[in-house]
């Protein structure tokens, strides 16, 4: 394996959407929402593990999931495991992992990814990452992964991109914002939008240089502790300094601002699990549509639910269409698939009425 190659796992998401098995205490990229006895956390980590080797993965997170980590990806050490002492969105966060890891090594090449989301095709994913990071040694650039969009969807951003170009690799021309319904078909039939998944690629020194450029401030006080990177010093900077950071995203921080970004149309399956109905999308159904997790199943005049429970708990159901049943430990949500989108405001209901410590 390639000794330049480099991740950051991105692994500090609450996942509220998935209330009530992601909780801020255990985020749902611990839990093993599929049902294959792997959590998102550790399929991730094993699909890095194809084209980067494992001492390389850094695993990005809020110190709150600290032991998680350790207990879910128990052969990581204490040198992958950064840890963010508050909340700042993703750029301070991958400014400072770049210049650890350029300070470990001068030559690297970084991927950065979400830690739970679902791809199908891993053998697709690793050539277009290893397209992306030979790309990244020849040329001062700054790449993202785009998702081939099959539906004109609200939810995501999109990635305009110059279509007269002919190789796979393409020059980004505008980030989008989530559109409306007709602003989204309009993008499909252009023919040269894309998804934007959130995953990236870039050589250490360019991503640092970006920042550098775009974010002056956040630069210099990321740069002022180089010399406690990787020491014994170094939790003591962070924890005194992070907090001083900007709360602001890396699309944000340098990508839309930056003129040397590219994309690369992904050829693989993807969904950001970002919600219940999503992790419908991606399981297999009964004859009566019905996704099940964990759960033992009689239904009776049910379909098109999602079934979720403790492993093997029989669930009887008699005619219930398009719900979201999950059975946890303390909570039992019974919610339409329609109005999944509400679960964020039905949990802080909940939190208010019940305790926060539910949420």
């Amino acid at each position: 394996m390639n000794k330049n190659y480099y991740a950051i796992l991105m692994a500090g998401g609450v996942g509220s959407r998935f209330w009530p098995v992601s909780t801020q205490d255990f985020p749902k990229q611990f839990h093993d929402m599929l049902g294959t006895g792997d959590t998102l956390i550790q399929k991730t980590f094993k699909r890095l593990s194809r084209l980067i080797p494992s001492e390389n993965i850094f695993i990005l997170t809020n110190a709150r999931y600290k032991e998680l980590v350790f207990e879910q990806l128990p052969n990581v050490t204490q040198r992958q495991v950064v840890l963010e002492p508050v909340m700042r969105n993703t750029a301070p966060c991958i400014l400072y992992a770049a210049l650890k890891i350029q300070k470990e090594n001068p030559n690297a090449l970084m991927l950065v990814a979400p830690s739970d989301h679902w791809i199908e095709n891993e053998e697709a994913f690793t050539q277009n990452v290893k397209e992306a990071f030979d790309f990244c040694e020849q040329k001062d650039a700054l790449m993202t992964l785009g998702i081939q969009p099959t539906f004109p969807n609200t939810g995501y951003g999109y990635i305009e991109y110059d279509k007269t170009v002919e190789n796979s690799i393409k020059p980004v021309q505008q980030f989008r914002e989530k559109p409306n319904y007709e602003t989204a078909k309009s993008f499909l039939s252009q023919g040269n939008f894309i998804w934007n998944a959130g995953i990236f690629m870039w050589s250490a020194k360019s991503v640092i240089s970006a920042f550098q450029k775009n974010q002056p401030d956040l630069y210099a006080l990321f740069e002022s502790g180089i010399e406690f990177y990787n020491t014994d010093k170094e939790e003591a900077f962070i924890e005194e300094n992070y907090s001083k950071s900007e709360n602001i995203s890396v699309d944000y921080a340098i990508m839309e601002k930056s003129e040397n970004v590219f994309v690369l149309p992904a050829t693989f399956d993807w969904n950001d699990l970002g919600t219940w109905g999503s992790l419908y999308d991606k399981l297999d159904k009964d004859n009566d549509s019905n996704a099940l997790v964990k759960a033992k199943v009689l239904a009776e005049n049910a379909s098109g639910n999602l079934i979720r429970t403790a492993t093997d708990k029989i669930v009887v159901i008699d005619g219930l269409k398009d719900y979201i049943v999950v059975d946890d430990t303390e909570v039992l949500l019974i919610f339409p698939k329609t109005k999944e989108q509400d679960i964020k405001q039905i949990l802080q209901k909940v939190k208010s009425k019940f305790g926060e410590h539910y949420g």
